[in-house]
């Protein structure tokens, strides 16, 4: 598993970033070239550790120990084929996976955890650029049509395993484009939207067809493509956004974040030359703490923003594990993304009251208050009140489950308490032939998550059209919390 004493010998290292300065200018990826011999020396300190909790810890079953040996002996192409086996996005996670592998290194117990995550982008970009991403072409075709309704990750995951599997499969996406939350809510500067499109130009050779437009519920009957195919995979994500019913959101230039960051993919896309949301010279209150606030942070930073204050009404992250959060789980503690190291203020324990309106109905500040835990509650901490100036403000504060839809009732799927889809072990709803993966009936989660969920909806359906499945089948559905 790498050099028997490499963790004793290399520390972490990671790629640096670039200048602020410089990547404020621009929408590029945020991080600096990181040398071949520096991430051979990273795989290099993964540990014969005996069992590898870091497999475990990844939602796909990641075999880590074995590409990083691989990557450390400089065998590059045994490494994507290991990578593949278990992930068939590596180039997504790589980039936007929290790595709670990292969390359950066991190297971690005390010591900084082996780059992961670094690893597993750099194998499959150098996979790419060596021409080592080839098509998979089934040999045998099934004459099985399967349809799978959103793109996101758990869609095409779904899609991918089911056309090498021998099926006629079609991606139904209402977007312009295909791709999901991955092509308009995660920020260019997080993942180049190439990267996206170099895997559908792969999957397009495979088999799988796309369909952009298709909105099922409108231009597209769900009677008739139930009728029509042999199976159906919903894979819309959990995309119903949380909102915060205070008093003043009915001001203008209050959104929420997945109604902020597509305007600025598509600005890179080429589709329109500014943002009808840019918050030049503004000031922008950002309220939720989370990974979307981080990435509406770094959108109004290169959108010029004169200030930018991020709210969380949890208290601040420990700079350790707590007590309460031990290892192998996943370490909720403080970190600075590349965002936030670009500039702004964040702000922890703190309740918004209401926001306060100008004379022409615009948002110009927020009432706030500190608040503290008590009992499992959050209560105000009196004399704490104060107001924050604000011309824009953006919720990123995650979602609660699918949208409903007629279409939805029509196909007479069930939901569980928690408002997601019901399915079975199989990842079969109610209904026969039809299929739940990802935050569909997850909830809100990760892309690791996604990815799994699709793989694993992939074998269900390859076993419920030909009574048996070769596809992987790393987990079973569950509602688990988000890590």
């Amino acid at each position: 598993m790498g050099e028997a004493n490499g963790f004793l010998k290399w520390e972490r290292e990671l790629p640096q970033y670039r200048p602020v300065a410089v990547r404020l200018r621009d929408w590029k990826e945020v991080y600096e070239d990181f040398p071949e011999d520096k991430l051979q020396t990273q795989a290099g300190r993964c540990m014969d550790c005996g069992i590898p909790f870091c497999n475990n810890g990844c939602p796909l079953g990641n075999l880590i120990p074995d590409w990083n040996d691989f990557v450390y002996r400089d065998h590059w192409h045994d490494a994507i084929d290991r990578l593949h086996a278990t992930n068939n996005f590596p180039e997504f996670t790589g980039r936007l996976c929290p790595a709670p592998c990292e969390s359950a290194c066991v190297l971690a117990i005390n010591q900084p955890a082996v780059a992961i995550k670094q690893v597993e982008v750099e194998i499959i970009d150098k996979a790419f650029d060596e021409g080592w991403v080839v098509p998979q072409v089934p040999t045998v075709r099934t004459g099985k049509r399967v349809a799978v309704i959103g793109s996101g990750p758990a869609g095409l995951a779904a899609a991918q395993q089911l056309t090498r599997a021998g099926h006629d499969v079609i991606v139904l996406e209402r977007a312009d484009r295909i791709g999901g939350l991955l092509r308009y809510g995660i920020p260019e500067f997080k993942m180049e939207k190439r990267h996206i499109d170099r895997r559908l130009a792969q999957m397009t050779a495979e088999g799988t067809e796309f369909r952009v437009n298709a909105v099922v519920g409108d231009n597209v009957d769900i009677t008739v493509l139930h009728a029509s195919y042999d199976a159906i995979v919903l894979a819309c994500g959990s995309t119903q956004w949380r909102d915060l019913p205070v008093p003043g959101r009915q001001l203008n230039n209050i959104y929420q974040a997945m109604e902020y960051l597509p305007f600025a993919n598509r600005v890179q896309m080429g589709d329109i030359e500014k943002s009808p949301i840019d918050v030049n010279g503004k000031h922008v209150v950002i309220i939720g703490g989370g990974d979307t606030g981080a990435d509406c942070l770094g959108t109004s930073h290169r959108q010029g923003a004169a200030s930018v204050t991020q709210l969380e009404i949890m208290p601040r992250p420990p700079e350790q594990r707590a007590g309460s959060n031990p290892w192998p789980q996943f370490a909720f503690v403080y970190k600075v993304t590349s965002a936030h190291a670009e500039g702004g203020e964040r702000i922890y324990s703190v309740n918004t009251e209401r926001f306060i309106g100008d004379d022409a109905g615009n948002v110009k500040a927020l009432a706030i208050h500190e608040v503290e835990m008590i009992d499992g509650k959050f209560v105000k901490v009196e004399g704490t009140d104060r107001q924050l100036v604000a011309d824009f403000v953006f919720f990123a504060l995650g979602f609660t489950g699918p949208e409903k839809g007629s279409w939805l009732d029509a196909l007479g799927v069930d939901s569980d308490s928690r408002g997601n889809l019901a399915r079975d072990r199989n990842f079969m709803s109610n209904v026969h032939g039809v299929f739940v993966a990802g935050d569909m009936g997850r909830g809100q989660s990760l892309i690791v998550w996604a990815i799994a969920e699709g793989r694993s909806a992939a074998a269900g359906v390859d076993r419920y059209l030909m009574g048996d499945t070769k596809l992987p089948e790393p987990i079973e559905p569950t509602t688990r919390p988000l890590m």
